[in-house]
């Protein structure tokens, strides 16, 4: 039987953190929490968050985000504590 992994996003709640400069969410496979994050990077670059409120850029773009952040999860691309990190050059 082949390990099937999925990611959905149940949990609508996000945040920026300026000490990361990324608004950061979370995923869920089964019963396991995936941390992800948008750097302010990518905001800026691909959603036009130049000098405007990175939730609101992150809000008004949640499903594409999820979207690439469920692409690098299924791919196995994953930070080393096993979380998601959308940045720039990744989409």
């Amino acid at each position: 039987m082949l390990d099937e992994r999925i990611l959905v996003f149940p949990d609508t709640r996000a945040h920026y953190d300026p000490s990361r400069m990324a608004v950061l969410f979370q995923g869920r496979d089964s019963d396991k929490i995936v941390p992800c994050a948008i750097s302010s990077e990518a905001l800026d670059d691909h959603f036009g968050g130049d000098n405007k409120d990175k939730f609101k850029i992150f809000s008004a773009n949640r499903e594409r985000i999820e979207h690439e952040a469920r692409r690098k999860y299924l791919a196995g691309r994953v930070e080393s504590d096993g979380s998601v990190l959308i940045k720039s050059m990744d989409l």
